[in-house]
């Protein structure tokens, strides 16, 4: 079981707001990080767990994990040392060790459903997983531009994805690949 808050151990800045509340959400709340500046995308990324989702279509090929042994722990609620990924990538490769007292929680699918669009992506493969990708860029875009609200940023990626399902390349070429990015 690949447990990614565990490998990866990125302080994610999921917005812990209520789900109703979840439809105010402007740019410059999604931008705010606790810890530091990764640029408006990957922020964005990190406030709609789509960082995650796209990490466990990560662990799957980096590791050759099936998606049904990766776990998502949604946060870390304490980090002990400087961000360095030796640390959690050597716990990784030799066994777990137990910490004390850490807290994780799973992400909530209704209010994140970048996960489980994430995990559909991933398992329909071939180029589903670079249109998840695509569309989550394009519609973090237009979010950033204020062309979209912050809940419209998962419906395009919903909508684009089950759009591709029709034209979905099992097996792709890196020319299709492209093509569909």
């Amino acid at each position: 079981m690949y447990h990614l808050s565990s490998l990866f151990l990125i302080a994610d800045s999921e917005l812990d707001w209520p789900v109703e509340k979840l439809k105010e959400v402007k740019v410059a709340d999604a931008l705010k990080h606790p810890n530091w500046n990764m640029g408006k995308k990957i922020t964005v990324d990190s406030a709609t767990l789509f960082s995650k989702g796209l990490q466990v279509i990560e662990a799957h090929y980096l590791f050759g994990a099936e998606y049904d042994n990766i776990d998502i722990d949604s946060s870390v609620l304490a980090q002990l040392g400087w961000p360095d990924m030796r640390l959690p990538i050597l716990t990784q490769c030799h066994g777990q060790t137990e910490l004390g007292s850490l807290t994780f929680k799973a992400p909530g699918n209704v209010k994140y459903p970048s996960v489980d669009l994430a995990y559909a992506a991933g398992r329909a493969g071939g180029t589903m997983t670079g249109v998840l990708g695509a569309a989550n860029e394009k519609a973090v875009e237009m979010f950033i531009d204020e062309k979209i609200s912050y809940l419209d940023i998962f419906k395009v990626v919903e909508l684009t994805s089950d759009k591709h399902q029709a034209e979905l390349v099992a097996s792709p070429s890196l020319e299709e690949i492209i093509h569909y990015d």
